[in-house]
Formats: structure tokens, sequence, C-alpha cells
């Protein structure tokens, strides 16, 4: 059975830090490359970091120098480290994983809600 299991998530205020973990099992974890995408009300899912198993990382413009995209291939968990928080990060962030040896093979968590506001 695969799952990804994100946690970490919660209410904070502008220009506060979270950490969100997703934790995968069911899965040959070095076969995949993780992401973190989040969904706010009425926009459309949009990807806010990803890492490769040999450690290459993408950010959306909106949050470069902002958050960190990690991960422990021992652990078989990917973290996302998100600092200066502002009120437009609020959304629901999901955890996803994707087949780099396998097209259109991907899996994604439930979604953990993270809401900024004061």
């Amino acid at each position: 059975q695969v799952q990804l299991v994100e946690s970490g998530g919660g209410l904070v205020q502008p220009g506060g830090s979270l950490r969100l973990s997703c934790a995968a099992s069911g899965i040959i974890f070095s076969f995949y490359t993780m992401g973190w995408y989040r969904q706010a009300p009425g926009k459309q899912r949009e990807l806010v970091a990803s890492i490769t198993s040999g450690g290459i990382t993408n950010y959306a413009d909106s949050v470069k120098g902002r958050f960190t995209v990690s991960r422990g291939n021992v652990k078989n968990t990917v973290y996302l480290q998100m600092n200066s928080l502002k009120p437009e990060d609020t959304a629901v962030y999901y955890c996803n994983g994707q087949n780099r040896y396998t097209t259109n093979l991907e899996f994604w968590g439930q979604g953990t809600q993270v809401t900024v506001s004061s």
C-alpha cells in the first residue's frame, strides 16, 4: 500500500515559520522525485518546490529565498521548511511523488492546511 502522509501544518502569524513533513511508504523512495504543491480556494494547484533523488531542487518564484525543500532518503521523508510566511502562502499543501522511470506514475498525499493570519 502506497502512502504519503503530510504533517506539520497549522495556523501561524505572518513572518512565522513552519516545517512540513511527508512520510512515504510502499514505494522505492530513490525512484521518486518528491514535490510539494499547494492549492488555495478558487485557484489551481501549483508546484511549490521539488527535489530529485540526487538533491536537485526547484522552487516557485514566489517562495525562493523563503522555503527550503530537503529529503532524508534513509527516513523516506521529504521536508518543506517555510520561513517568513505571508498570508498568500495560505493553502492546502500536498506531497507528491513522481516516478522518474515510469511515465505518469505518481502519488499524492491527503494534504495539510497551512493558514497564515494574524
